[in-house]
């Protein structure tokens, strides 16, 4: 589960987008609704995948279910195209990765749609949907008792969002003077976000598809 989790928490998009939001007027009540939508996100995909698991029979004997080993597979594979497909288009000079366009307005972002952007980046991600999918599926066919089961998946929660919880705590901690360390923080993470996304994607496509062509085997 830790590296399903630290798969998601290294994401430098949405790390970006945080200190973007941060650097608004009303920074501090954006960041938090930002930040909050991003561990809701991340807790919607993981308990429906744990109410899909719990009714579809996710266990047998303690023992991951088939259709448990083949959604693994199915996962890694995307990943992996994924991951082919960033390191195709990643620019030859670091320095001449563009940011999203729309992220120029994110001071003008109203609320709600902070609220949806930080949904966006957890649920509806490329990376990190199939990555909490394939943590409720873990969850769900470790054969746990419902509580504990609820337990992993908020301890999964955590960890996955440290990546965007520490920079809204050095800008909580440090207010302005927060300015220079999210700067850096900032430049790095948009420099090598497709470097460092292609790598995630192949290492933690893998992943899955060993984790799944071994549950098919035992099966």
């Amino acid at each position: 589960m830790l590296g399903l989790a630290a798969g998601i928490a290294v994401s430098p998009l949405p790390i970006v987008a945080l200190i973007l939001v941060l650097a608004t007027p009303r920074g501090r009540l954006n960041g938090l609704l930002f930040v909050l939508a991003w561990v809701l996100g991340l807790s919607a995909v993981g308990a429906i995948m744990l109410a899909v698991g719990g009714t579809g029979g996710a266990s047998t004997h303690k023992h991951p279910a088939t259709w448990v080993g083949a959604l693994k597979l199915a996962l890694g594979a995307l990943l992996v195209l994924f991951g082919a497909r960033q390191w195709r288009h990643r620019p030859k000079d670091a320095s001449e990765t563009q940011l999203p366009k729309w992220m120029a307005a994110i001071d003008r972002f109203s609320p709600i749609k902070i609220v949806g952007l930080g949904l966006l980046f957890s649920a509806a991600n490329l990376k990190n949907a199939p990555l909490a999918i394939a943590a409720g599926a873990s969850i769900s066919s470790a054969g746990l008792p419902v509580p504990q089961q609820i337990g992993t998946l908020a301890i999964f929660v955590v960890i996955a969002s440290l990546g965007v919880l520490a920079p809204l705590a050095v800008y909580l901690a440090m207010g302005e003077r927060a300015e220079g360390i999210l700067g850096s923080w900032r430049d790095w993470a948009a420099r090598h976000n497709v470097a460092v996304m292609a790598v995630l994607f192949f290492v933690l496509g893998l992943k899955l598809l060993g984790d799944g062509i071994s549950i098919l085997a035992a099966a």
